[in-house]
């Protein structure tokens, strides 16, 4: 006696494989939630919006390496393109012993609306290697960077996806990018990456973007709210290239950095730290800790410091419903990426605490890498102030686009941004249509 087989789960076009659904409560399972809150608001372009629920493509790689002992290691590494309706991949590569496909798939797709909020001709990607590169030499970080270059060469180039710096990442690791995928291609590519050494077509002024563009849109949003940067308090979370150069201009502009906290330490003063200085201390000992003339605090006391702007630039989920009840700010300025949760996010909403999101206020950084892409494909270069000038109005224009939406919808400035990203993005998918 035969028995007919048990039917087959339903199975539709909705169906999301469980990394990728909301209740997965990483990185990615944020941007799902972030994305949900917008929907309402995309008229008819919400059919679309499973698009931004999938990344366009999730490459995984070995990496296999020499040691300096004769032993082989092998790496785990990622190149993630989200979308690229509005052009190539853009987005940087991070070295750090804690990152995964979700995290890299969410900062992915955090580049796609970071990119679209701007309004650049790029779409989203973002590439890792789970490593602690403070733990390898120079010489295994450059077989480390070359290997994994040559692994994601197949999908990566100028017109394709152009990676850039990110967490433990810098000029030197670009310029080993770049050289490995020339040397691969058969012809120098300097467009292929970003934050190159100027000497191989790297831009002026972009080690400094992403910390000025956390201060322009900073200032901006304190002319709205009638805070007065003179004399305000700032607070940073992590001082290196952002964290470290909106310090420094926010103090020039009159404000005083009252608290830092880095992977060292926590250090306060509240008559204000000597910026310059407590820079050159980073440069010359790694970290904030032993700084002269502050005191040191336990890192949780970080969170209630007394401070006017906040500026978490470390890494992402730093802001979480323990400590957003605790914060004294009347401004966040997110750095970093992702540094908040929806839980938090919504807290500091109650408490009328301004949040600026990642996706505007670090747009600084890829703002510039565009700029290096076009002066690499001209062959023709600009100066730092021609930069900076074109990076202030850019910056300036987003914001004053994203702040009339959140007006106009009585949303904050994070659904705002989504708003007008993911209409961009999602336009685009419409006018180019489904092909096959």
């Amino acid at each position: 006696m035969s028995h007919a087989p048990s039917p087959a789960p339903a199975v539709t076009a909705h169906t999301l494989p469980s990394y990728l659904q909301a209740d997965n409560l990483g990185p990615w399972g944020i941007y799902l939630q972030q994305v949900d809150r917008v929907t309402p608001y995309l008229g008819h372009l919400s059919r679309w919006v499973e698009t931004l629920k999938r990344p366009k493509r999730a490459l995984i790689v070995d990496v296999p390496i020499e040691l300096d002992n004769g032993t082989v290691a092998h790496f785990e590494g990622y190149r993630v393109q989200h979308n690229t309706s509005r052009g190539p991949g853009k987005g940087g590569v991070r070295f750090h012993q804690d990152v995964t496909l979700s995290e890299v798939m969410a900062l992915s797709a955090w580049m796609s609306v970071k990119n679209a909020a701007v309004n650049v001709p790029y779409g989203g990607a973002k590439g890792g290697i789970r490593v602690d590169p403070k733990k390898l030499s120079m010489g295994e970080l450059e077989r480390m960077t070359r290997r994994y270059t040559s692994e994601i060469g197949i999908i990566i180039g100028p017109t394709k996806d152009i990676p850039a710096p990110d967490v433990n990442t810098n000029e030197q690791v670009m310029a080993w990018m770049m050289d490995t995928y020339s040397m691969n291609s058969g012809s120098t590519a300097t467009g292929v990456v970003t934050g190159k050494p100027v000497d191989l077509g790297g831009s002026l002024g972009r080690r400094e973007a992403t910390g000025r563009g956390v201060f322009t849109v900073g200032v901006e949003a304190a002319n709205h709210i009638g805070l007065e940067i003179k004399g305000a308090r700032i607070a940073v979370q992590g001082f290196g290239n952002v964290g470290g150069i909106a310090g420094k201009l926010f103090a020039e502009a009159g404000a005083r950095v009252v608290a830092v906290q880095d992977h060292g330490g926590t250090i306060v003063r509240e008559a204000g730290l000597d910026v310059p200085a407590l820079l050159a201390h980073v440069r010359e000992t790694g970290s904030v800790a032993g700084f002269p003339g502050a005191e040191k605090v336990a890192d949780d006391t970080f969170w209630g410091v007394p401070c006017d702007i906040l500026i978490p630039a470390a890494l992402e989920g730093q802001i979480t419903a323990a400590n957003a009840g605790r914060i004294q700010a009347r401004m966040v300025i997110e750095g970093a990426n992702g540094p908040t949760t929806p839980e938090a996010d919504d807290i500091l909403h109650e408490r009328n605490v301004l949040v600026l999101p990642d996706v505007i206020a670090n747009a600084g950084g890829v703002t510039v890498s565009y700029f290096e892409w076009v002066q690499d494909f001209s062959s023709f270069f600009w100066s730092e102030d021609e930069i900076n000038a074109r990076l202030v109005r850019i910056m300036k224009e987003a914001f004053g686009a994203v702040w009339n939406v959140a007006q106009d919808n009585k949303v904050s400035l994070r659904t705002a941004t989504f708003i007008v990203a993911c209409k961009r993005i999602l336009h685009a998918r419409e006018m180019r249509g489904l092909y096959p």
